[in-house]
């Protein structure tokens, strides 16, 4: 399989990784400091799955100069979604399916005009990685899957085909029927994660182990529920339960404020518009949320960078 990773930051450098050690060609789109460790030095993973230090990678920062691939890792962050997918363009042939590794639930939407709707593949991971310096990820906990698969639910034999060539490159992947739904639980989970731990400043054992902090927090992933009802969007009846074993799950030191700025944007903005033409839900806690972190911004450049103003 040819795979190429937009972009190769943590999550899809770990993915594109795993791949490469399996013997695929993958090319690592990357810039900066980090393209330039891994063309020095390789790319070292740690993980408690297995470490890796992969040498003599193909990496490249422009997607002209690698052609069509069958499979894109379409990783960046969700504010590039339309910048990167005009240049992923370079790496689409008529077989390529690009799968999304975003955080939020309107990728897809966003990446399909650009890209063509038989192209463009949600997914979603369940993986804690981070770049602890250039040329080097870091996975921490147990959990590195993949689930992907059309929104339309339509069958897809060539996609069906990349899906098993990945799981005998020992990536738990999972080809799903209800794409969407797992968007939307994975969405529900960040937004109240990111934003009790950005808002708060404290980890996920403290806010567990306090009643009033962990009141709001579910209380924050059933704004992003209602928000999802509306657009169309069947919970199972058991989702609660399945809420509870997630949260269980987590270290007591995990922090997810690094993932809250954009989330909150989608969820406190989304009144504005209504998703499937159906009326809104009020978010107020995710706007609260949203404006306490903006305020805590505001205040760390007038005191620390001498920019902007208070008020």
């Amino acid at each position: 399989m040819r795979m190429a990773v937009m972009a190769a930051g943590a999550v899809g450098g770990y993915f594109g990784g795993r791949m490469a050690a399996a013997g695929h060609e993958v090319t690592f789109i990357a810039r900066g400091a980090h393209r330039d460790a891994i063309r020095r030095g390789g790319l070292r993973i740690e993980s408690a799955l297995g470490d890796l230090h992969l040498k003599d990678l193909n990496v490249a920062d422009d997607p002209k100069r690698v052609g069509p691939v069958d499979v894109v890792l379409f990783a960046v962050k969700l504010w590039d979604t339309e910048t990167a997918g005009e240049q992923t363009r370079a790496l689409v042939g008529s077989n390529t399916r690009v799968i999304t590794l975003q955080n939020g639930v309107d990728s897809v939407e966003r990446l399909a005009p650009i890209l063509g709707d038989d192209i463009t593949i949600g997914g979603a991971t369940y993986i804690v990685t981070t770049i602890a310096q250039p040329g080097v990820i870091r996975h921490t906990g147990a959990r590195a899957e993949v689930r992907c698969g059309r929104l339309d639910r339509r069958p897809d034999a060539v996609l069906a085909g990349y899906v098993q060539q990945m799981k005998a490159a020992n990536i738990e992947i999972t080809l799903t029927d209800h794409m969407l739904l797992d968007i939307w639980k994975k969405f529900v989970l960040l937004s109240g994660t990111s934003g009790i731990t950005a808002s708060t400043r404290q980890p996920l054992g403290v806010i567990r182990d306090d009643a009033d902090m962990r009141a709001f927090f579910y209380k924050l992933m059933h704004e992003t529920i209602a928000v999802g009802r509306a657009a169309g969007v069947e919970f199972p009846p058991d989702f609660a339960a399945e809420l509870d074993r997630w949260v269980a799950s987590f270290r007591p030191t995990m922090d997810f404020a690094m993932i809250q700025p954009k989330l909150f944007a989608i969820l406190s903005n989304w009144g504005q518009g209504s998703p499937g033409g159906s009326i809104v839900p009020s978010t107020p806690l995710c706007c609260c949320c949203d404006s306490v972190v903006a305020d805590r911004g505001r205040m760390f450049r007038l005191l620390f960078l001498g920019r902007g103003r208070a008020g």
